[in-house]
């Protein structure tokens, strides 16, 4: 049990690649496969943050890979819906804008400091994900639908929402650290 966390979180980070593959194929029913390995992917987030806390096998490793894994997936999907006329191309480009700067920041905060501070996922973050899971599947289902695109924009406000988090919790912890 002590692996089986970031197990899964390397089975979603095979997963990324699979998804456009798959996605923009010519097999029959391309775009349900790909909602599976969507799906599926989506399961082992949840899974793996269940069984990591669950068994308190909680790494410094799985704190970090975890929501990057998540990241590259939504990224990846966001993109892929994007290229096929399923999501406009404004949405896609706030939501790179947002990650690339948590994954960038993140990256420097984890390196410069001494102790390794992370910043764990705050429960708005994790809303958020839920919500853009939502999004992706329904724009799957339904490409360019009105009624999803306002839950992609839901996901995208829950995101900016998690993004100020994100930065009010490293400067508390930066003050704390004085």
């Amino acid at each position: 049990m002590k692996n089986l966390p970031n197990i899964l979180t390397t089975i979603r980070f095979c997963l990324v690649p699979v998804f456009p593959i798959v996605y923009f194929s010519d097999m029959k029913n391309a775009h349900y496969i790909a909602l599976i390995i969507f799906l599926i992917a989506s399961l082992t987030d949840f899974l793996d943050g269940y069984f990591a806390r669950k068994y308190n096998v909680i790494s410094k490793i799985g704190i970090v890979m975890d929501p990057l894994a998540d990241k590259f997936m939504q990224l990846t999907a966001l993109t892929s819906l994007t290229l096929a006329g399923a999501l406009p191309l404004w949405i896609l480009i706030i939501f790179l804008a947002k990650e690339f700067f948590i994954i960038i920041t993140g990256t420097i905060l984890y390196w410069r400091r001494e102790n390794k501070m992370v910043i764990p996922s705050h429960i708005i973050g994790k809303i958020a994900t839920v919500v853009s899971s939502l999004a992706v599947t329904l724009l799957i289902i339904f490409p360019a639908n009105k009624i999803c695109i306002s839950v992609a924009v839901i996901a995208l406000a829950l995101k900016l929402i998690a993004l100020v988090m994100y930065i009010k919790v490293y400067r508390i912890n930066k003050q704390q650290q004085l």
